[in-house]
């Protein structure tokens, strides 16, 4: 499990084990941490989306769930970046004014 590691790191015995094992609890926690970072883009994406439509990330949002509207924020993001025109009609659905 050390191939890829250099200096005493892939050949010395404790040290390589004490890598193996941070590198191991550095993977679980990367992978978990991994999902609030695509959320953290997702809101990032939809919020610049939503202002030259003149709305806010949170204003948006709220009157998504007050309209019943059941779309998670990936999709929201996608639909942002590649059919603006069905993102559009998405925004109008939510805030009928």
């Amino acid at each position: 499990m050390t191939s890829g590691y250099y200096s005493d790191r892939n050949n010395r015995w404790r040290q390589a084990l004490q890598q193996v094992r941070k590198s191991m609890e550095y993977m679980y926690v990367d992978r978990k941490d991994r999902k609030g970072e695509f959320r953290e883009l997702w809101i990032t994406r939809i919020n610049a989306a939503v202002r030259p439509l003149g709305l806010s990330y949170s204003d948006f949002i709220s009157k998504l769930k007050k309209s019943n509207i059941q779309l998670n924020r990936k999709m929201l993001s996608e639909l942002a970046i590649n059919d603006a025109p069905a993102f559009q009609e998405v925004v109008k659905a939510a805030s009928p004014n």
